[in-house]
């Protein structure tokens, strides 16, 4: 049967939120895997005895498992397009394993609205991620692109479950599956719900805050004479959050106030909503030994809503103090934009000798509507076709050194360069972008803001370099980055007094940043490691105020690894801390879903310190995790954005297994 002992228990646990997924596993149930147990084609791993009972596999009447994480292995599709066909085992560290939130597996680098699941915004300045036309709305785009399928080649099926059982109803699954149909043809899918209550007058478990579902269907398949390679994904998430608004401070204003046992949200009845549908394919066909051609196909399309009800929102004119005119219904908001693209790629790429090389030729259709804007009124169409023109080289003079560089240019100026030198010494790297303005700050239209601007190309330049040197049981790191933008475009607080809060401004000069950086781990008495992280960040130009960054920004770990019972359990226990100086950080506007410049409120520093124990036991792995140590000592606690407050003291536990059989 397609399902064994493990599938069963797959089922189980999606029956409830995947029934779709389920229906077409079971309609590959006519197709059976070989298992294949042959010496010569299967690398046999180290592993436990194999337990006795229905569904488990010896070879040759031994007492070892021959599936394991060394017969799954897998690889992602730029690899493949790079010609880098060298499959990877399964991650099955246990290195920071504790990290399950967006905020701590980003290293600290974004804030959020202080819950898991709630917008995303940087630390710092990062560089576009399109040349052309783009909807604009990315607080909830790392839900979505960290979770990009990868390509599988299994000898026997291959399931994880991971779950996360956090204190106060915050919870967080990812459920995985793999298997080869025949040898050259894999299919599988991802489940990952995040089901987060409110930390906020929460009314009993189930009063949820985010509801995220995301899943992914994808295949893979290789022609018998590894010619011709075909991988496709269909990807769909649909990311939900109850909108709080922040604090409404009514007695103590102070950041003490924010941790009183009956605070009160500003919002009772807003959500904002992202939707993202993608298809994807790509196909590529080897014509001789230095010459490939390819194919890539992306359908995408991206809405953005925010909901509310007036009535049921005591609040409302305290937070929202501006309603855009003419507007047919704000009593019952129901404000969105949709997005779509069609992406048509072709190319030829190929190696010789030690260099990689593409080139490419990609048109782009895009379209976008906002029910309430008159396109009449606007200098620019909603709709329209890109023609691009790119490529990329890499010289690959060994397996640890690399010197790579990607162009992409748009057919009317902008363009888009990426430069990436890998040695056993020095990582550098250089972006240099001129990208369109995203349609949301151009025009808008909405129950609380409104605006048709006119606005040039941001030009954003940043190069880093790191030296990294090695020395028994030290690591060390410096390195450098610096950042330069001009025409930058951002959000800010309107200080009009009776107008929109929030308002698409674009800057008149320029910001330059220097970020001198310092990473570090050192290891002493045997299995006890520190590792530091320190960023000091110089703001060289900083015309109209328009980038706000901590001063200074801190990571540091210590932590005691080591394997006991011989060998049969390994351990990583210790202690995460961050800290970053207090600066004026973005606000958030949940009603146009962004972050932006305000100087009101000065989020004061405060040291973020997490306990934590890992451990690895045969094949399945746990954390227990105890958040925010300090605020038992201190009383209060930290605001991760101005007028929200950060997670308060909290114990987490999770755990996953891996099943091959």
């Amino acid at each position: 049967m397609f399902f064994s002992n493990s599938q069963l228990l797959l089922r189980v646990l999606l029956k409830n939120h995947l029934i779709v997924v389920v229906f077409m596993m079971g309609s590959l149930s006519s197709f059976s895997q070989k298992r294949v147990e042959n010496a010569d084609t299967v690398r046999k791993p180290i592993t436990p005895p194999v337990r006795t009972g229905r569904g488990s596999q010896i070879v040759d009447d031994s007492t070892k498992n021959v599936y394991g994480p060394k017969t799954t292995k897998w690889i992602t599709e730029n690899n493949i397009f790079q010609n880098k066909v060298d499959y990877q085992p399964l991650d099955t560290t246990l290195s920071n394993y504790h990290r399950w939130t967006y905020i701590q597996g980003f290293n600290n680098f974004y804030h959020d609205l202080g819950n898991v699941g709630t917008a995303l915004n940087p630390i710092f300045p990062m560089a576009p991620l399109t040349v052309g036309a783009s909807p604009g709305y990315q607080t909830y785009y790392p839900f979505y692109e960290t979770e990009e399928p990868r390509i599988f080649d299994t000898k026997s099926p291959y399931t994880r479950i991971f779950l996360v059982w956090g204190g106060e109803g915050r919870a967080m699954s990812r459920i995985e599956f793999s298997r080869n149909i025949n040898p050259r043809w894999n299919f599988g899918f991802n489940y990952r719900p995040i089901l987060v209550d409110k930390q906020i007058q929460r009314n009993g478990k189930g009063d949820r805050q985010t509801i995220s579902q995301y899943y992914d269907l994808y295949s893979s398949y290789r022609s018998e004479n590894k010619r011709y390679f075909l991988s496709g994904s269909y990807r769909r998430i649909r990311h939900r959050v109850n909108e709080n608004g922040g604090i409404y401070l009514v007695r103590d204003t102070t950041i003490n106030g924010y941790y009183d046992d009956n605070v009160q949200p500003y919002l009772m009845a807003a959500k904002t909503e992202e939707k993202r549908i993608a298809l994807h394919i790509f196909h590529q066909y080897q014509l001789a030994s230095p010459l490939q051609v390819y194919h890539k196909l992306d359908l995408i399309k991206q809405e953005n809503y925010f909901f509310d009800v007036r009535s049921e929102e005591p609040n409302y004119n305290e937070y929202f103090k501006y309603t855009t005119p003419d507007i047919v219904n704000t009593d019952d908001v129901q404000d969105g934009i949709r997005f779509k693209t069609i992406v048509n790629e072709v190319g030829m790429k190929g190696n010789a000798a030690f260099l990689f090389y593409s080139f490419y030729y990609k048109m782009r259709s895009y379209s976008t509507f906002n029910k309430y804007v008159d396109e009449t009124q606007l200098s620019f169409k909603n709709d329209g076709i890109e023609n691009y023109l790119g490529g990329q080289i890499a010289f690959r003079f060994d397996t640890l050194a690399e010197l790579s560089g990607k162009a992409e240019y748009l057919l009317g100026g902008n363009y888009k360069l990426n430069a990436n030198l890998t040695t056993p010494w020095l990582d550098a790297s250089g972006i240099s972008s001129l990208t369109k303005p995203a349609f949301l700050p151009l025009a808008y239209r909405g129950s609380h803001n409104s605006w048709v601007n006119d606005f040039s190309d941001p030009f954003f330049n940043q190069l880093s370099g790191f030296i990294k040197t090695r020395a028994g049981g030290f690591n060390f790191s410096p390195g450098i980055t610096y950042t330069s933008i001009t025409n930058n475009i951002y959000y800010k607080q309107n200080s009009v007094s009776g107008e929109q809060e929030v308002i698409a401004v674009q800057s008149s000069g320029n910001q330059q940043l220097l970020t001198p950086e310092v990473r570090m781990s050192v290891r002493f008495l045997r299995h006890v490691y520190f590792r530091p992280q320190v960023l000091y960040t110089q703001l060289l130009q900083n015309d109209d105020r328009a980038v706000r960054v901590p001063q200074w920004f801190i990571n540091a770990q210590l932590a005691y690894e080591n394997s006991l019972f011989k060998g049969n359990i390994q351990v990583q226990v210790g202690i995460d801390a961050h800290w970053r100086s207090d600066y004026t950080a973005l606000g958030y506007s949940p009603a146009i879903q962004q972050f932006y410049v305000q100087d009101k409120f000065v989020n004061p520093a405060y040291p973020l310190v997490d306990v934590f124990f890992n451990g690895k036991l045969n094949r399945g792995r746990f954390f227990v995790k105890y958040s925010n140590l300090l605020q038992i000592i201190t009383g209060t606690g930290y605001l991760p954005t101005p007028g929200y407050r950060g997670q308060v003291s909290i114990l987490d536990f999770g755990f996953d297994l891996i099943l091959f059989d």
